[in-house]
């Protein structure tokens, strides 16, 4: 059964054969929020001009773009901003709902490691 987000741990013995050789890599640092989610997705997915750096935008350009999979590596993330992380997912799942496109695998740190990202 397919979905529109896949999570995979760094450590999985099945990491290197988990994500799509074509899958598009969107940056990201240690501070995940709106503003970096934004642009980090819009460099990735060569969004064009008249992107305006919100989310209804964000959905309009990818379910325009021919990009159809993602992949977001938060092992290296000191901070994300839950709210703004869990708008970004509904907005990959409603498009991936609407239009099949597009998937996104999410590479998470060990589990010690996500509670101290998470509890910033």
């Amino acid at each position: 059964m397919s979905q529109a987000i896949y999570y995979i741990h760094q450590d999985s013995p099945d990491f290197d054969n988990s994500i799509p050789n074509q899958a598009i890599e969107v940056p990201v640092h240690e501070v995940l929020d709106k503003s970096a989610l934004l642009t980090n997705l819009a460099t990735a997915c060569d969004f064009p001009e008249y992107f305006s750096h919100n989310w209804d935008s964000a959905w309009d350009c990818l379910t325009d773009s021919e990009v159809t999979q993602l992949t977001m590596d938060l092992t290296a993330v000191k901070n994300i901003n839950t709210e703004d992380f869990n708008m970004f997912k509904s907005i990959i799942e409603d498009a991936y709902k609407t239009f099949g496109k597009p998937q996104l695998w999410v590479i998470v740190p060990h589990i010690d490691d996500a509670q101290t990202t998470l509890s910033h």
